[in-house]
Protein backbone atom coordinates (compact mmCIF):
# COMPACT_ATOMS: atom_id res chain seq x y z
CA UNK A 1 0.00 0.00 0.00
CA UNK A 2 2.85 2.67 1.28
CA UNK A 3 4.67 1.28 -2.09
CA UNK A 4 1.67 2.13 -4.51
CA UNK A 5 1.22 5.25 -2.47
CA UNK A 6 4.78 6.81 -3.24
CA UNK A 7 4.64 5.87 -7.40
CA UNK A 8 0.71 7.70 -7.30
CA UNK A 9 1.42 10.78 -8.69
CA UNK A 10 0.19 13.81 -7.09
CA UNK A 11 -2.20 15.72 -8.74
CA UNK A 12 -1.88 19.48 -9.68
CA UNK A 13 -3.82 21.86 -7.74
CA UNK A 14 -6.81 24.16 -10.21
CA UNK A 15 -5.85 27.51 -9.13
CA UNK A 16 -9.37 29.81 -10.00
CA UNK A 17 -8.82 32.31 -12.99
CA UNK A 18 -6.05 29.35 -14.58
CA UNK A 19 -5.76 26.50 -16.83
CA UNK A 20 -2.98 24.34 -18.17
CA UNK A 21 -2.72 26.95 -21.32
CA UNK A 22 -1.53 29.40 -18.33
CA UNK A 23 -3.03 32.57 -17.00
CA UNK A 24 -5.32 33.74 -19.30
CA UNK A 25 -7.01 30.00 -19.64
CA UNK A 26 -7.02 29.88 -23.32
CA UNK A 27 -5.67 27.35 -25.52
CA UNK A 28 -3.10 28.27 -28.53
CA UNK A 29 -6.31 27.95 -30.96
CA UNK A 30 -8.13 29.89 -28.49
CA UNK A 31 -5.80 32.50 -28.63
CA UNK A 32 -5.81 32.31 -32.59
CA UNK A 33 -9.66 32.25 -32.74
CA UNK A 34 -9.31 35.19 -31.04
CA UNK A 35 -6.96 37.56 -32.88
CA UNK A 36 -8.67 36.33 -35.93
CA UNK A 37 -12.30 37.71 -34.62
CA UNK A 38 -10.58 40.96 -33.74
CA UNK A 39 -9.42 41.13 -37.39
CA UNK A 40 -13.23 42.20 -38.29
CA UNK A 41 -12.58 45.64 -35.60
CA UNK A 42 -9.22 46.01 -37.07
CA UNK A 43 -10.58 46.08 -40.48
CA UNK A 44 -13.75 48.54 -39.56
CA UNK A 45 -10.69 50.71 -38.05
CA UNK A 46 -8.83 51.13 -41.42
CA UNK A 47 -12.06 51.47 -43.00
CA UNK A 48 -13.31 54.40 -41.18
CA UNK A 49 -9.25 55.87 -41.06
CA UNK A 50 -9.04 55.86 -44.91
CA UNK A 51 -9.20 59.69 -45.35
CA UNK A 52 -6.66 59.77 -42.82
CA UNK A 53 -4.37 57.25 -44.22
CA UNK A 54 -4.83 57.80 -48.15
CA UNK A 55 -2.23 59.66 -49.09
CA UNK A 56 -3.90 61.64 -51.32
CA UNK A 57 -7.48 62.46 -52.59
CA UNK A 58 -9.38 59.61 -54.51
CA UNK A 59 -10.63 62.06 -57.22
CA UNK A 60 -7.25 64.41 -57.44
CA UNK A 61 -4.52 63.86 -60.23
CA UNK A 62 -1.47 63.95 -58.45
CA UNK A 63 1.08 62.34 -60.70
CA UNK A 64 1.91 60.71 -63.87
CA UNK A 65 -0.59 58.92 -65.49
CA UNK A 66 0.01 54.87 -65.15
CA UNK A 67 3.26 55.56 -62.92
CA UNK A 68 3.65 51.85 -61.87
CA UNK A 69 3.65 50.46 -58.47
CA UNK A 70 6.29 51.79 -56.40
CA UNK A 71 7.45 54.70 -58.43
CA UNK A 72 6.93 58.05 -57.94
CA UNK A 73 5.96 58.29 -54.70
CA UNK A 74 3.06 55.90 -55.55
CA UNK A 75 3.21 52.56 -53.62
CA UNK A 76 0.49 50.94 -55.52
CA UNK A 77 0.72 52.89 -58.77
CA UNK A 78 -1.30 55.57 -60.77
CA UNK A 79 -4.40 55.29 -62.81
CA UNK A 80 -4.88 56.31 -66.26
CA UNK A 81 -4.98 59.92 -64.85
CA UNK A 82 -2.76 59.84 -62.32
CA UNK A 83 -5.12 59.56 -59.21
CA UNK A 84 -3.15 57.42 -56.42
CA UNK A 85 -3.95 54.06 -56.65
CA UNK A 86 -3.69 52.97 -52.99
CA UNK A 87 -6.21 56.10 -52.07
CA UNK A 88 -8.67 54.86 -54.06
CA UNK A 89 -8.22 51.75 -52.80
CA UNK A 90 -8.46 52.57 -49.20
CA UNK A 91 -11.60 54.59 -49.97
CA UNK A 92 -13.31 51.64 -52.10
CA UNK A 93 -12.47 49.80 -49.10
CA UNK A 94 -13.84 51.68 -46.31
CA UNK A 95 -17.45 52.17 -48.68
CA UNK A 96 -17.21 48.46 -49.58
CA UNK A 97 -16.76 47.47 -46.42
CA UNK A 98 -19.21 49.50 -44.18
CA UNK A 99 -21.99 48.40 -46.71
CA UNK A 100 -21.46 45.25 -45.77
CA UNK A 101 -21.89 45.72 -42.02
CA UNK A 102 -24.87 47.66 -43.44
CA UNK A 103 -26.42 45.44 -44.70
CA UNK A 104 -25.75 42.95 -42.16
CA UNK A 105 -27.61 44.67 -39.53
CA UNK A 106 -30.32 45.67 -41.42
CA UNK A 107 -30.64 41.87 -42.23
CA UNK A 108 -29.92 40.66 -39.06
CA UNK A 109 -32.59 43.18 -37.54
CA UNK A 110 -35.51 42.78 -39.81
CA UNK A 111 -34.94 38.81 -40.55
CA UNK A 112 -34.24 38.39 -36.79
CA UNK A 113 -37.64 40.70 -35.88
CA UNK A 114 -39.87 38.60 -38.04
CA UNK A 115 -37.77 35.27 -36.89
CA UNK A 116 -38.78 35.77 -33.81
CA UNK A 117 -42.32 36.79 -33.99
CA UNK A 118 -42.64 34.03 -36.27
CA UNK A 119 -41.31 31.32 -33.81
CA UNK A 120 -43.00 33.30 -30.88
CA UNK A 121 -45.98 32.91 -31.97
CA UNK A 122 -46.61 30.24 -33.69
CA UNK A 123 -49.66 29.25 -35.83
CA UNK A 124 -51.19 31.01 -38.42
CA UNK A 125 -48.60 33.59 -37.59
CA UNK A 126 -45.83 31.56 -38.12
CA UNK A 127 -47.26 29.94 -40.67
CA UNK A 128 -47.83 33.06 -43.24
CA UNK A 129 -44.53 35.12 -42.09
CA UNK A 130 -42.29 31.92 -43.40
CA UNK A 131 -44.27 31.19 -46.33
CA UNK A 132 -43.49 34.92 -47.05
CA UNK A 133 -39.93 34.18 -46.36
CA UNK A 134 -39.90 31.18 -48.45
CA UNK A 135 -41.27 33.71 -50.78
CA UNK A 136 -37.86 35.56 -51.14
CA UNK A 137 -35.53 32.30 -50.80
CA UNK A 138 -37.42 30.84 -53.76
CA UNK A 139 -36.18 33.61 -56.17
CA UNK A 140 -32.30 33.51 -57.55
CA UNK A 141 -30.72 36.13 -55.65
CA UNK A 142 -28.37 38.08 -57.63
CA UNK A 143 -31.46 38.47 -60.19
CA UNK A 144 -33.33 39.78 -57.66
CA UNK A 145 -30.68 42.09 -56.60
CA UNK A 146 -29.53 42.93 -59.91
CA UNK A 147 -33.31 43.70 -60.85
CA UNK A 148 -33.79 45.97 -57.39
CA UNK A 149 -30.86 47.64 -58.60
CA UNK A 150 -31.92 48.10 -62.43
CA UNK A 151 -35.51 49.74 -61.24
CA UNK A 152 -34.27 51.97 -58.55
CA UNK A 153 -31.37 52.98 -60.51
CA UNK A 154 -27.74 52.89 -59.70
CA UNK A 155 -26.06 54.17 -56.43
CA UNK A 156 -25.13 53.12 -53.51
CA UNK A 157 -28.49 53.47 -51.21
CA UNK A 158 -30.31 51.70 -53.98
CA UNK A 159 -27.41 49.18 -54.12
CA UNK A 160 -27.94 48.93 -50.43
CA UNK A 161 -31.52 48.56 -50.07
CA UNK A 162 -31.42 45.41 -52.97
CA UNK A 163 -29.10 43.60 -51.18
CA UNK A 164 -30.69 43.91 -47.78
CA UNK A 165 -33.79 42.98 -49.13
CA UNK A 166 -31.75 39.77 -50.57
CA UNK A 167 -30.10 39.03 -47.26
CA UNK A 168 -32.80 39.61 -44.74
CA UNK A 169 -34.75 35.75 -45.29
CA UNK A 170 -31.94 33.94 -43.82
CA UNK A 171 -31.80 35.74 -40.76
CA UNK A 172 -35.23 35.31 -40.71
CA UNK A 173 -35.12 31.32 -40.89
CA UNK A 174 -32.50 30.91 -38.73
CA UNK A 175 -33.84 32.96 -35.93
CA UNK A 176 -37.21 31.08 -36.15
CA UNK A 177 -35.62 27.77 -35.96
CA UNK A 178 -33.53 29.07 -32.80
CA UNK A 179 -37.06 30.74 -30.98
CA UNK A 180 -38.85 27.83 -31.81
CA UNK A 181 -36.13 25.15 -30.34
CA UNK A 182 -36.24 27.39 -27.26
CA UNK A 183 -40.07 27.60 -26.85
CA UNK A 184 -39.95 24.22 -25.87
CA UNK A 185 -37.39 24.48 -23.22
CA UNK A 186 -38.07 23.97 -19.23
CA UNK A 187 -37.05 27.96 -18.74
CA UNK A 188 -39.45 29.24 -21.12
CA UNK A 189 -42.28 27.13 -19.86
CA UNK A 190 -42.05 28.14 -16.43
CA UNK A 191 -42.11 31.58 -17.39
CA UNK A 192 -45.06 31.13 -19.26
CA UNK A 193 -46.44 29.46 -15.90
CA UNK A 194 -45.30 32.31 -13.75
CA UNK A 195 -47.63 35.10 -15.51
CA UNK A 196 -45.29 36.40 -17.87
CA UNK A 197 -46.14 37.85 -21.36
CA UNK A 198 -45.68 36.72 -24.67
CA UNK A 199 -44.05 39.95 -25.19
CA UNK A 200 -41.92 39.40 -22.56
CA UNK A 201 -41.20 35.53 -22.93
CA UNK A 202 -40.14 36.65 -26.51
CA UNK A 203 -37.88 39.65 -25.55
CA UNK A 204 -36.32 38.24 -22.00
CA UNK A 205 -35.99 34.66 -22.59
CA UNK A 206 -36.21 33.61 -26.48
CA UNK A 207 -34.58 36.38 -28.35
CA UNK A 208 -30.89 36.51 -25.67
CA UNK A 209 -30.95 32.60 -27.07
CA UNK A 210 -30.90 33.13 -30.70
CA UNK A 211 -28.30 35.91 -30.48
CA UNK A 212 -25.37 34.10 -30.39
CA UNK A 213 -26.51 32.22 -34.16
CA UNK A 214 -27.05 35.49 -35.36
CA UNK A 215 -23.25 36.96 -34.36
CA UNK A 216 -21.94 33.75 -35.83
CA UNK A 217 -23.97 33.86 -38.98
CA UNK A 218 -23.34 37.82 -39.75
CA UNK A 219 -19.43 36.93 -39.57
CA UNK A 220 -19.43 34.66 -41.98
CA UNK A 221 -21.81 36.21 -44.00
CA UNK A 222 -19.72 40.04 -44.43
CA UNK A 223 -17.15 38.06 -46.80
CA UNK A 224 -19.89 37.08 -49.27
CA UNK A 225 -21.43 40.72 -48.73
CA UNK A 226 -18.19 42.02 -49.95
CA UNK A 227 -18.26 40.05 -52.76
CA UNK A 228 -21.65 40.82 -54.00
CA UNK A 229 -21.56 44.45 -53.49
CA UNK A 230 -18.34 44.49 -55.65
CA UNK A 231 -19.81 42.20 -58.43
CA UNK A 232 -22.63 44.79 -58.44
CA UNK A 233 -20.37 47.46 -59.14
CA UNK A 234 -18.58 46.06 -61.54
CA UNK A 235 -21.42 45.13 -63.37
CA UNK A 236 -22.05 49.15 -63.38
CA UNK A 237 -24.75 49.19 -60.46
CA UNK A 238 -23.42 50.74 -57.77
CA UNK A 239 -21.99 54.50 -57.17
CA UNK A 240 -21.12 56.23 -61.08
CA UNK A 241 -17.91 57.22 -62.10
CA UNK A 242 -15.41 58.41 -60.61
CA UNK A 243 -16.30 57.58 -56.80
CA UNK A 244 -13.91 55.23 -55.68
CA UNK A 245 -15.76 51.39 -55.86
CA UNK A 246 -13.49 48.43 -55.94
CA UNK A 247 -14.91 46.48 -58.06
CA UNK A 248 -16.03 49.70 -60.42
CA UNK A 249 -12.57 50.31 -60.67
CA UNK A 250 -11.71 47.04 -61.80
CA UNK A 251 -14.13 46.83 -64.56
CA UNK A 252 -13.55 50.40 -65.70
CA UNK A 253 -9.86 50.40 -66.21
CA UNK A 254 -9.85 46.27 -67.49
CA UNK A 255 -9.02 47.90 -70.84
CA UNK A 256 -5.19 48.42 -69.22
CA UNK A 257 -4.94 44.80 -68.06
CA UNK A 258 -2.53 44.19 -70.99
CA UNK A 259 -0.27 47.24 -71.11
CA UNK A 260 -0.93 48.63 -67.07
CA UNK A 261 -2.07 45.87 -65.59
CA UNK A 262 -1.65 47.21 -61.79
CA UNK A 263 -5.10 49.97 -62.85
CA UNK A 264 -7.43 47.24 -62.78
CA UNK A 265 -5.33 44.35 -60.88
CA UNK A 266 -4.93 46.38 -57.59
CA UNK A 267 -8.56 46.74 -56.82
CA UNK A 268 -9.36 43.29 -57.80
CA UNK A 269 -6.67 42.43 -55.46
CA UNK A 270 -8.35 44.21 -52.71
CA UNK A 271 -11.35 42.48 -53.15
CA UNK A 272 -9.64 39.38 -52.96
CA UNK A 273 -7.99 40.12 -49.38
CA UNK A 274 -10.96 41.44 -48.16
CA UNK A 275 -12.81 38.82 -48.56
CA UNK A 276 -10.32 36.59 -47.26
CA UNK A 277 -10.03 38.50 -43.87
CA UNK A 278 -13.36 38.80 -43.51
CA UNK A 279 -13.64 35.15 -43.98
CA UNK A 280 -10.89 34.26 -42.03
CA UNK A 281 -12.64 36.55 -38.89
CA UNK A 282 -16.05 34.64 -39.17
CA UNK A 283 -14.61 31.41 -38.75
CA UNK A 284 -12.57 33.21 -35.62
CA UNK A 285 -15.77 34.37 -34.45
CA UNK A 286 -18.10 30.76 -35.08
CA UNK A 287 -15.14 28.87 -33.53
CA UNK A 288 -15.34 30.83 -30.54
CA UNK A 289 -19.08 31.26 -29.89
CA UNK A 290 -19.10 27.29 -30.44
CA UNK A 291 -16.46 27.27 -27.58
CA UNK A 292 -18.80 28.84 -25.33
Amino acid sequence: MAIAEAFTPTPTPVVPGRSRWGRTGRSPHARLDLLSAGLLGLVTLVALAAPVLAPHGPLDPVGMPSAPPGSSGFLLGSDSVGRDILSRVLYGLRSSWLAALAVVAVGALLGGLVGLVAGAAGGWVDNLLMRITDGFLALPAPVLAIAVVAALGPSLFNTLVAVSIVWWPFYARIVRGEVRTLAARPHVEAARLAGAGPVRVALRHLLPGAVPAVVVTASLDIGALVLTLAGLSFLGLGQSAPAPELGADAARNLSYLLQDWWIPVMPGLAVALLSLVANVAGDGVRNLMAGR
